[in-house]
């Protein structure tokens, strides 16, 4: 099986990913790793407002909703199938 990364901000509403790393820096990151953004965390992103931001994430039994801009200091990885197709949801 094949890992992808991508930015958290781009995972598709049903899908699952692996915490990579952050790239945001300061009071932003320690933000992040007290809610639970921590390297290996697995994240769903469950439900993304009409307007596009912000976008709601299932994070260890919890759902957190981030803007897009913080979203994209997020690096996830997902798992893609024997045919390099995404998998289509968590599981």
């Amino acid at each position: 099986m094949s890992v992808g990364v991508v930015r958290l901000s781009c995972l598709p509403v049903g899908r699952c990913g692996r915490v990579v790393s952050l790239q945001a820096q300061g009071l932003t990151r320690r933000r992040l790793l007290d809610l639970g953004f921590v390297p290996g965390t697995r994240i769903e992103a469950v439900r993304r407002s009409p307007a596009g931001d912000p976008t709601a994430f299932g994070v260890r039994g919890t759902v957190i909703a981030l803007r897009g801009e913080v979203a994209r200091q997020i690096l996830v990885a997902f798992e893609a199938d024997r045919d390099n197709k995404e998998v289509s949801r968590c599981g």
